[in-house]
Order: C-alpha cells, then sequence, then structure tokens
C-alpha cells in the first residue's frame, strides 16, 4: 500500500473508482454500491448509483477507495415516498420532515431494481480490484 495523503485527513491515498452499474444491459437508475474489503482490517467505500453511474467514497465525497481487494454488493430499493410527502405537506412539513413510520412502511414494501443477492455479500458473487491508479469498475448484473 503506497503510504501518503489524498486530503490531509490523514488517511492512506485513496484511488479515484467509478463505472456503471446495468442490469440485464439496462442502466440501473438509482440504487447504492458498497466495496467491503477482503481483508479484516481494511476500510470500505460506497457510492450512490444515479442513472446507472456511480463514484466510491471513503471519507470525503468521490475520494476513491483504497487500493485491494473489495466484495461487492448493490441495492437498488426503490421506494413509494409520495404518501408521505403527502401527509407531511398536509401538515406544513418539509420533505425532509417525512412521518417516519409512514417511510418505514414505503421500505417495507419497496421493491428492488435489482435480484436480491446482490444486497448481500455472502450471495452477490461481486469482486473489486482497485489497483493504484484511476480505477473504472463495471456491473454488469443478471438474474
Amino acid at each position: 500500500m503506497v503510504v501518503g495523503c489524498s486530503s490531509g485527513d490523514g488517511l492512506d491515498k485513496r484511488y479515484k473508482v467509478s463505472g456503471k452499474v446495468t442490469y440485464k444491459g439496462a442502466p440501473v437508475a438509482k440504487g447504492t454500491i458498497s466495496f467491503m474489503p477482503v481483508k479484516p482490517d481494511g476500510r470500505g467505500a460506497s457510492g450512490q448509483i444515479v442513472d446507472g453511474s456511480y463514484q466510491m467514497t471513503t471519507q470525503e465525497a468521490n475520494d476513491g477507495a483504497f487500493p485491494g481487494e473489495y466484495t461487492v454488493t448493490i441495492d437498488a430499493l426503490t421506494a413509494d415516498l409520495s404518501a408521505a410527502e403527502a401527509e407531511a405537506k398536509k401538515k406544513g412539513a418539509t420533505s425532509v420532515a417525512l412521518p417516519q413510520d409512514m417511510v418505514a412502511k414505503a421500505y417495507k414494501n419497496a421493491k428492488n431494481a435489482v435480484p436480491a443477492k446482490y444486497s448481500q455479500a455472502a450471495s452477490s458473487g461481486l469482486k473489486a480490484d482497485v489497483k493504484q491508479q484511476s480505477n473504472t469498475i463495471n456491473f454488469d448484473l443478471t438474474d
């Protein structure tokens, strides 16, 4: 591992990681991608999937990931929050203050845009190897 600081935060150098996530050839509209280090003392990274694209964050937005091997999970839950937003609006609240019981219900009934196996490290079968360079790592998910 290369020792150095990427932004004065005291952590070792991270390397940019970005890519595309597709399911059956189509971009995953929205979701979360997580890199969990294979080494037990490693530090993970995560990113938001937007229109099929993602960038990884370890400490600061889009700062990348440490070099090494990772197990990858992808979660693409889509919850219908319209009822919670309507209730908040009726009460004069902003969308930031959605009724938590209604949000919980929406997520309980949420649909996953990709097979659920990809949201668990034990079943995803997805791996990533972050090199000491800028990395483009794409994931094409299937059933």
